[in-house]
């Protein structure tokens, strides 16, 4: 039991150590993750998707706008990840 233990902590520890630091970018001296950076876009651009929505009058049809605008945002954050961090 000891041996499947110790097995399960140095396993751990060998697979967490490939991780990398989080990316961050320097902002006036102070290092900030770069994922706020993609979340305050995803923010922006789910808003100015709103103002198309409504200026479209499609905004009556799109569903339920507690999941259709969150999901949205996490849209816009993850692609702007993928395309200037990865």
């Amino acid at each position: 039991m000891r041996t499947v233990r110790l097995f399960c902590v140095i396993g751990g520890v060998w697979i967490s150590s490939s991780c990398e630091r989080a990316p961050s970018v320097d902002v006036l001296g102070s290092f900030f993750p770069i994922w706020i950076f993609c979340i305050a876009a995803g923010i922006f651009l789910t808003i100015l998707a709103r103002r198309i929505f409504v200026r479209l009058k499609i905004d009556s049809e799109l569903g339920p706008v507690i999941v259709i605008y969150p999901c949205l945002t996490a849209f816009f954050a993850f692609v702007i990840w993928l395309i200037f961090f990865r």
